[in-house]
């Protein structure tokens, strides 16, 4: 052994015995309320499990396809504004629906997307796509394809676009799952 006791119940009650009666008592004012003096403090301490019923199913807090649409044509805005350069005030106005939608709409389901928006799997989704959009223009103007066309750059954006949206979906199902497995989402 390393020279440290280990604290069993027993030894902590002789410990406290050893004590002088007021600092027992304030330690035991110090104690979050139905903790008793063996128990260890934790994250569920005082903490009753939530009955199923109370947690919101899955099918409350999924995002529906259509919503990730938005964020395709944003994905391809850059393709887009590179085919019509006259198409910015409408992605600024998609922009501004997208923000709308998702501050009333879909309101209930906010707290998914935050975890979404703050994962690690949408970060990479995010770096993979600007990955893709460098790496895949850089290789065509390697081969010296490269897209100058009002309608490659359409098509890239359509590429994209569908690329983001079934990226999204895949880290909604992974997050959901992952809510499931924790308990804190209901199949």
């Amino acid at each position: 052994m390393n020279g440290t006791a280990t604290r069993t119940p027993a030894r902590q009650a002789e410990q406290q015995a050893a004590r002088p009666a007021g600092q027992q008592a304030e330690q035991q004012a110090a104690r979050p309320a139905g903790q008793q003096a063996g128990q260890q403090a934790g994250p569920q301490a005082g903490r009753e499990p939530v009955p199923a019923s109370a947690l919101p199913s899955v099918a409350e807090m999924r995002l529906p396809v259509w919503f990730f649409g938005f964020e395709g044509v944003l994905a391809g805005a850059f393709d887009l504004l590179r085919a019509a350069p006259s198409a910015w005030p409408a992605l600024v106005a998609l922009a501004a629906v997208n923000i709308g939608v998702s501050l009333t709409l879909m309101r209930r389901r906010l707290k998914l997307a935050k975890l979404l928006w703050r994962g690690k799997g949408t970060r990479k989704v995010a770096l993979g796509l600007v990955g893709l959009r460098l790496g895949s223009h850089l290789v065509l103007g390697l081969l010296g394809t490269a897209v100058t066309s009002a309608p490659g750059h359409v098509l890239f954006a359509l590429v994209m676009g569908a690329v983001t949206v079934a990226l999204l979906v895949h880290v909604q199902r992974t997050a959901l799952g992952a809510l499931v497995a924790a308990g804190k989402a209901a199949a």
